[in-house]
């Protein structure tokens, strides 16, 4: 009797321990800024230059001014030669930091030569993968995608081809220098499998996986490599849905984020992120993979793309008048 109160007691002991450690863990991530402080010099010691890619908006754009703010030059990259000239223009203009464009296709295959060739003589400090798209914006079947092996061959290139080999491009000259920053964009949905989102979130799983490892072997050169799961930003890609406590603004993430840089290797990048990350990962698959809650979850984003386009088209008639 006294071994089995012993036993009971020991196991009582052991799991507050446990859940105190991370209770207080967890409290570290409420006050980002007492806990993983960056000195004003943190970005500029890295290097001269940032690199964003998908920077012609969104989170990639706000990534990009950030770190001009911090006092870094940046390349920005993405499809449209204009409008990454015309953020350019505003970077510069707003920070006074010199800013490169790229213009480049990350969904095509062979593009990453050139890129190399016009960043080889930068001192590069700074790594944002940012760039990502979705198979489609209404959440679907995988069979049920549109143009299903082109969209297969895009995802795999811009999602996935794109961080690794950015990352193939940049990190040998941290490792040489010793020192550097790279952060790839993931996704809240990578938390869980995600029914309607299988292709994205397993290109996202990826972009965590990738991060995660490589920390491991290259932290010792005195390199942060870190994965961000942000949940609802406002950006083209989530519809511009209105930013309130739980969708924010992509400034507002990635101010937050950066305060959780040195938080490890995988961050949601904002409390209220974690807090959801928390939540989704505690209700049961059965409850979330149900023909019922995935077939509400579509019809939602229905609705929201459906409004989004008649305030477009209200809008357009409005500017017209």
């Amino acid at each position: 009797m006294d071994r089995i109160e012993l036993f009971f007691i020991s196991l009582g002991s052991a799991v507050i321990v446990y859940y105190g450690v991370k209770l207080l863990l967890f409290s570290r991530m409420l006050f980002p800024k007492l806990w993983f402080p960056l000195s004003k010099t943190f970005f500029t010691s890295m290097g001269d230059w940032a690199v964003v890619t998908g920077s012609s908006e969104g989170i990639g754009r706000a990534y990009a001014f950030a770190l001009a703010e911090q006092g870094m030059n940046v390349v920005i990259m993405s499809r449209t030669k204009a409008v990454l000239d015309q953020v350019a223009e505003e970077i510069s203009g707003t920070t006074g930091q010199c800013v490169k464009t790229i213009a480049t296709d990350f969904t095509n295959e062979n593009v990453f030569s050139e890129i190399q060739e016009q960043l080889k003589d930068l001192n590069i400090g700074v790594l944002v993968n940012n760039v990502g798209i979705l198979p489609s914006y209404i959440p679907s079947k995988f069979l049920e995608t549109e143009e299903l092996d082109k969209t297969i061959t895009k995802v795999i290139n811009c999602n996935v081809k794109s961080m690794v080999k950015m990352c193939k491009i940049i990190l040998p000259g941290m490792t040489n220098r010793g020192k550097g920053v790279i952060v790839n964009i993931s996704s809240g949905i990578a938390s869980i499998p995600s029914p309607l989102f299988t292709l994205y979130g397993a290109s996202k799983v990826f972009v965590e996986r990738f991060s995660q490892g490589l920390q491991a072997e290259y932290k010792d050169n005195g390199i942060l490599i870190q994965a961000v799961a942000p949940f609802g930003v406002s950006t083209r890609m989530a519809g511009y849905q209105r930013t309130n406590a739980v969708t924010l603004s992509p400034e507002d993430f990635v101010k937050n984020s950066l305060q959780y840089l040195q938080a490890g290797d995988k961050t949601y990048g904002s409390i209220c992120h974690i807090i959801l990350g928390w939540l989704l990962q505690s209700i049961p698959l059965k409850v979330l993979h149900a023909e019922s809650v995935l077939q509400c979850l579509q019809n939602y984003v229905k609705k929201k793309m459906r409004q989004q386009s008649v305030s477009e088209l209200t809008s357009e008639k409005s500017n017209k008048e």
